[in-house]
């Protein structure tokens, strides 16, 4: 019978060391898992409102100034920004407050009355004889 005990107990311990390694498998896996799966140079495409060249240097300034962002093009004509940038450092959202910070709205974020009168006159996107004036 103290046999048959001790066999227990041996067999019980094993699955647990068992199952301990199992766990710290799946631990070391999933933090691995975690630190590469932000991306270093992500690509992504926002739309940003203006309606000139100074407002391309205002727009491409201000991302680029946002720590962790690589690249900044936008495009007068479509509005597009296309960006690259270091997860890790930075997301959308963010780049998006700078851009409103600096006057210019995105879909995420608008910038305020103040930010926005701050633009030069021949900036005002949201003035539709300014945007006819550009075409």
């Amino acid at each position: 019978m103290a046999q048959y005990l001790e066999a227990c107990i041996m067999q019980a311990y094993a699955i647990k060391l068992n199952n301990m390694k199992k766990l710290i498998t799946l631990s070391v896996m999933l933090i691995g898992f975690l630190a590469f799966s932000q991306n270093k140079n992500a690509k992504q495409i926002i739309e940003v409102d203006g309606v000139c060249m100074m407002c391309k240097e205002r727009i491409e300034k201000a991302a680029i100034r946002t720590k962790g962002v690589k690249s900044a093009i936008w495009n007068v004509k479509t509005h597009e920004l296309k960006l690259i940038f270091d997860e890790r450092k930075t997301n959308v959202e963010t780049i998006s407050k700078n851009l409103a910070a600096v006057g210019h709205d995105t879909k995420a974020v608008k910038a305020t009355d103040e930010a926005y009168n701050s633009v030069n006159p021949c900036c005002k996107y949201r003035d539709e004889d300014v945007v006819k004036a550009h075409n």
